[in-house]
Formats: C-alpha cells, structure tokens, sequence
C-alpha cells in the first residue's frame, strides 16, 4: 500500500492518479485546508492531519504501507514571510511527527515534495544540485530543514529517501479529470486561463524590464503529469536499492510571462488584457532547472514540455472545472 500525504493537492492527486491507474494500492491522507475531496476519485481517502500523531499511527496501523508520498506543505512564498511561525510548524514539524511515525512502523521510504525555492537566487543558469542552496524565505527555508532532516534520518535510521526539486508546476491532467484549483491562486498559468475565462479583468505582469529577451520574467514550467511520472519513478528507484538523494525536475527550457500571455490567447481564442506592474522583490530574471540527475538516475524526461501543451491541458481542466 502506498500512502500519498497531501494526496488531494493539485501535484499529490496527480501521483495518486498515476498510481492507482498503474495498479498500486492508494490510500491519502489530508486535511483538505487546500486539498479537495472530489480530487481523491481513485483509491482511499484518510481525512487527517500531520499534527494529530494519534491519527497517524491509526493509519499506519490500519494499512500495510510500503512507501509514503510527502506532498502535505503551505506553499505560499508571501504568506511565509508573513506568518513564519504556520510555516516551520506545519512543514517542518508536521513532517517530523510522519518520519517518527513512519520509523515506528518500519516503514523506510519516502518520496518528498521539495522545491527549487531551496536555492533562493541562482547565479547562473540552469540550476544544479550542486549549487549552494540560499532560500530567501521561510517557504523555502522550511523545505531546505526537511532535506537536511532527512538526511539525518536517512544516515541515523537508514531511511531511504529521495527529494525531487519542481520548478513551476503547471497543467492539468491530459484527460481533464483532475488539474490546478488554489484558493488564493498565485500561480500565472491559472490566472492567465482564469483572465481568458472572465473570471479575471486582468492579469498582472510583475516587471518588464528584466535583462530577458522580452522584459519579463522566464521561469522553467514542468507538466503535472511529467512531476507525477517522475515520483512513480523515484520511488521504484528507491525500492531497487537506490541511494538516497535529492534531483531536480524541470524542462531545462524557459518561458517568458509574455510567451506564456501570447500562447494562453492564441489556445483560448480570447482577449487577455494585462497591467504592467513594477517588479516584485526576490523575483529572479530567470529560473531554469538542469534535469540531467533524473534523466541519469531515473530514465525521465519530461514528455509535455511544449508551453503550448501545458496550456491546452490547463484549459481543458479550467473550462470544467469541477472542484
């Protein structure tokens, strides 16, 4: 049994999906803060929280779990700035109270959701794992302390871990079942459909005079389902005998917001109107993410690189939205 915590997430069903289609026995486990139920249509859904060990160890308990899928993390960058405090507590002692749980159980491999955030403001690009790690917020600080945990874990305890480092998720579910709903929604691709939809005025371009080719930021956009294939992956890996480590996934290519604006109007067929804003602090010109250890270690690439693709799945999802 595979345990995916955070399961209901926009990137945790995606996995949970994948899993279940590929013949895995599935059970998730969320709070539904920001997950959705109608998310969870395959396997076993768990409503809980990490911070209620008592549940956990039902759960634990109650399945025979071989693997755990950590996707359960607050993952607003302002918000983290803000409220530190919600953020250390929930990912990073939430996450102690699942490893301890884990251990007391014997259970010893974990796939974790981290994030390119860990390394704060690149010098140069594309981005290696072998690049110092400067997170410039609590978000990010609090998913470098869990790579670090488990680390220590992992040399201490022998739990097997790998850390995967998403750059800017992004799509929907090819067959338009699942895909990205956030409240607030951050996110630019969800906002870009959201304005093409009349859901929104406008959308808000954040700097246009960065040194790119069109002014505005370029960030790496990597399909949900690729993120998924990736995890399926790094836990196979794992379960042969892999060593522990952590990788980045990414499309090693990047997308202007103005690319992202003009592709989003021609899939759609609609107006986009756009206000141009001043920059906003801690916004790098250019985010992009080497893959080279996944496709080395795991045999992955990314099968829906194409901005266009990623955004004609987002749209399919956006024009019947169900949750």
């Amino acid at each position: 049994m595979i345990l995916v915590v955070g399961g209901a997430g926009y990137i945790g069903s995606h996995i949970h999906k994948m899993l279940y289609k590929k013949g895995y026995e599935t059970v998730v486990f969320d709070n539904l803060v920001y997950g959705h139920q109608e998310a969870v249509r395959w396997g076993i859904l768990e409503i809980g929280d990490l911070a209620d060990t008592e549940r956990l160890d039902q759960i634990f308990h109650k399945y025979d779990i071989d693997a755990v899928f950590h996707f359960a993390a607050y993952a607003y960058v302002g918000e983290s700035v803000a409220d530190p405090s919600k953020y250390y507590n929930n990912n990073v002692s939430n996450t102690l109270h699942l490893l301890d749980t884990m251990l007391r159980h014997h259970v010893k491999t974990i796939v974790f959701s981290s994030t390119c955030a860990t390394y704060g403001i690149p010098d140069t690009m594309p981005v290696t794992e072998e690049m110092e790690q400067k997170p410039i917020n609590p978000y990010g600080a609090s998913k470098l302390m869990i790579e670090r945990i488990l680390s220590d874990y992992h040399k201490a305890y022998g739990l097997h871990y790998c850390c995967l480092r998403y750059f800017n998720a992004a799509g929907a579910d090819p067959e338009g079942e699942i895909g990205e709903s956030h409240d607030p929604e951050t996110h630019l691709i969800p906002l870009v459909l959201d304005t093409a939809a009349g859901k929104r005025g406008a959308v808000t371009v954040f700097g246009t005079d960065y040194p790119t080719k069109d002014g505005s930021c370029v960030r790496d956009y990597i399909h949900v389902t690729d993120l998924a294939d990736a995890h399926l992956r790094a836990m196979e890996y794992l379960q042969s005998g892999g060593e522990s480590t952590c990788m980045n996934l990414g499309n090693c290519k990047g997308n202007s917001v103005f690319e992202v604006i003009k592709a989003a109007k021609e899939i759609t067929g609609r107006e986009i109107p756009v206000i141009l804003d001043k920059r906003r602090p801690g916004d790098p010109p250019t985010l992009v993410g080497s893959a080279k250890r996944a496709e080395t270690l795991l045999g992955w690439k990314p099968q829906y690189g194409d901005i266009r693709v990623i955004l004609e799945h987002a749209w399919k999802w956006h024009c019947c939205k169900r949750y």
